[in-house]
């Protein structure tokens, strides 16, 4: 979504920087090149990529969002990092013109762009919170998009003859995460028993008006011989989760909630049912509010369930359960939940090149992190829509991005 195009030789930004980066961002790569070696310039518009294991999925992890080219000139001359991430120079199609954090991100075209010229001159994305404000300032003519509606607001907005909603189902689901180390969770017993008190068909019926899906576990369609198609979420079953609970001997202690106000559509009135059906099953959940990601990874006896989300940024598993449920993903870098076939599993999925051996991993991955040994519980399939003006010609991506390319403008 940012800076100008610049040709590859001496522009780009490889392990011999000279910029320190912060020590959460090399983690955080190795989740998209976990076998990275080297990168190599070849000629003003060649790079040779170099991995230090095998890898089939290379091409998907070179065409993921993490994998951009990026200004080497603008990386090592900003003041810091932060300086950086917040005027980047990349290859896309609009360039920053001014940033202020919460409030407001505005955007020029860089009319050479690769993928052709941007269809909009400027754009301008605004922090709007409340679900109302926006569509107050979408009907009044101060927003020409808002995005991010609740199901339960299409039928009002679409009443207006100039407006409709468009969205649907995006390669992301809804997952609540465990942290096997809060005292109450550390029987896997009382995480599944939460698995099975959750009727997530209810969730999908009343709070997305049946515009999303329950879906097989963790995985996609998308994967094709890949996917599992045998494979279900736990089922609702509130006899067993009390049982569960009973064989698990849990006392009734407190079991944490944290969460942050509506960062995901419905995430509030989600996590409310939630706890709710939990206690039907014997559990005793309680909701504790956070303002930002940094306090809900805090560590301490307080961290017990948080809420996430988990995409699939190309057509393997790799790139999802791996990515984020692994070694390398972002739960176990954060200390909360481990597993150690799971992990020797993992090493053996990014390298093998047996796909028949694969999938057999994958299914085995499936089992431990959603029924033997839980460390999320999947909720549902993640939906957006944007309400806008019927005579923009602008048609929405199967994203949480907003996308104004030239391919989605003009249709």
């Amino acid at each position: 979504m940012d800076g100008k195009t610049l040709p590859l030789s001496g522009n780009i930004v490889t392990n011999t920087t000279s910029r320190a980066l912060p020590a959460e961002v090399p983690p955080v790569a190795r989740r998209l090149f976990p076998g990275f070696d080297r990168m190599e310039v070849v000629d003003r518009y060649t790079v040779r990529f170099v991995n230090a294991t095998p890898d089939v999925t290379i091409e998907g992890r070179m065409s993921a969002a993490g994998a951009g080219i990026v200004g080497a000139r603008a990386f090592n001359d900003a003041a810091s990092w932060l300086d950086y991430a917040r005027k980047p120079v990349g290859t896309g199609p609009y360039r920053i013109r001014e940033f202020k954090p919460d409030t407001y991100l505005i955007m020029d075209a860089h009319d050479e762009y690769w993928g052709g010229r941007p269809p909009i001159r400027t754009l301008k994305l605004v922090e709007v919170p409340e679900v109302s404000a926006r569509v107050a300032g979408l009907l009044a003519g101060d927003y020409q998009f808002a995005c991010d509606m609740p199901p339960d607001q299409i039928v009002d907005i679409e009443r207006h003859a100039g407006f409709e909603v468009q969205g649907g189902l995006i390669p992301n689901h809804r997952i609540t995460a465990f942290d096997k180390n809060h005292a109450p969770l550390r029987d896997p017993r009382v995480r599944q028993a939460m698995t099975h008190a959750i009727d997530r068909q209810a969730i999908v019926d009343s709070l997305w008006a049946g515009r999303t899906r329950v879906p097989a576990g963790l995985q996609w369609e998308f994967y094709g011989d890949m996917f599992i198609a045998d494979w279900t979420v736990p089922k609702f079953d509130l006899a067993l989760a009390r049982q569960l609970v009973k064989d698990a001997g849990y006392k009734g202690d407190p079991i944490t909630y944290r969460l942050i106000n509506n960062y995901y559509t419905n995430q509030v009135f989600t996590a409310q049912a939630l706890v709710e059906m939990w206690a039907q099953a014997g559990l005793n959940v309680k909701i504790d509010m956070k303002e930002n990601w940094t306090q809900i990874f805090e560590r301490g006896p307080g961290r017990g369930i948080r809420d996430w989300s988990n995409s699939a940024v190309f057509n393997d598993p790799v790139s999802s359960i791996v990515s984020q449920h692994g070694p390398n993903g972002e739960q176990q870098q954060y200390g909360e939940w481990t597993n150690a076939e799971m992990n020797t599993l993992s090493v053996e999925m990014e390298t093998s090149t047996d796909r028949a051996r694969r999938r057999v991993i994958f299914a085995r991955m499936l089992q431990i992190c959603e029924r033997e040994d839980p460390a999320y519980t999947v909720l549902h399939q993640n939906a957006t829509f944007t309400a806008k003006r019927k005579d923009i010609r602008w048609k929405v991506a199967p994203s949480f991005a907003m996308d104004f390319r030239a391919a989605n403008w003009g249709a």
